[in-house]
């Protein structure tokens, strides 16, 4: 059982985060987030390393999740890129606060206009940390493609962005 303690502590906030930034709402990303575990756990079992890194498959997990309960509740929007920031250092000084908003406000607008498979591999790259290998094992892809998408997203990315 320690062993299941140690994969949550190592893989829970970077899961927390990504779901985060599907969802829009800390509760339900909370809760979001625990379901991801408690799956883990019933699934463990039945993983086998099959070339896929074991967080590439809690990813997967994460994305079938919010899948899910975007299909539910018919929602298709992606957090704001200023409540991640918020999450991870809450102790900015307001000025800061402010620059940092205008700018994610703009991001997100950004991100917003891509191709959503494109805006999938930017925030699992980018946001989460995963290498090329691991996205492509999260959304079944070859690195190849993965690369692609991250190429034309990127690309789309700055043409969206004001001044770039």
């Amino acid at each position: 059982m320690s062993a299941v303690g140690e994969l949550y502590d190592r893989h829970h906030l970077r899961i927390f985060r990504y779901i985060w930034m599907h969802v829009r709402d800390q509760q339900l990303a909370e809760d979001l987030t625990g379901e991801v575990f408690v799956r883990m756990v019933t699934g463990l079992s039945g993983y086998r390393q099959r070339g896929v890194p074991f967080q590439a498959w809690l990813y997967r997990i994460a994305h079938n999740l919010t899948t899910d309960h975007h299909r539910r509740a018919n929602l298709h929007e992606m957090v704001p890129l200023e409540h991640a920031t918020e999450l991870s250092d809450p102790l900015h000084d307001p000025p800061a606060i402010a620059e940092q908003h205008l700018g994610a406000q703009q991001v997100q607008r950004a991100l917003d206009t891509l191709d959503p498979l494109q805006r999938e591999v930017i925030v699992l790259r980018f946001v989460a940390g995963l290498s090329l290998q691991e996205v492509g094992s999260s959304l079944n892809k070859t690195v190849a493609a993965v690369k692609s998408l991250q190429r034309r997203g990127l690309a789309a990315l700055r043409a969206a962005l004001p001044g770039e």
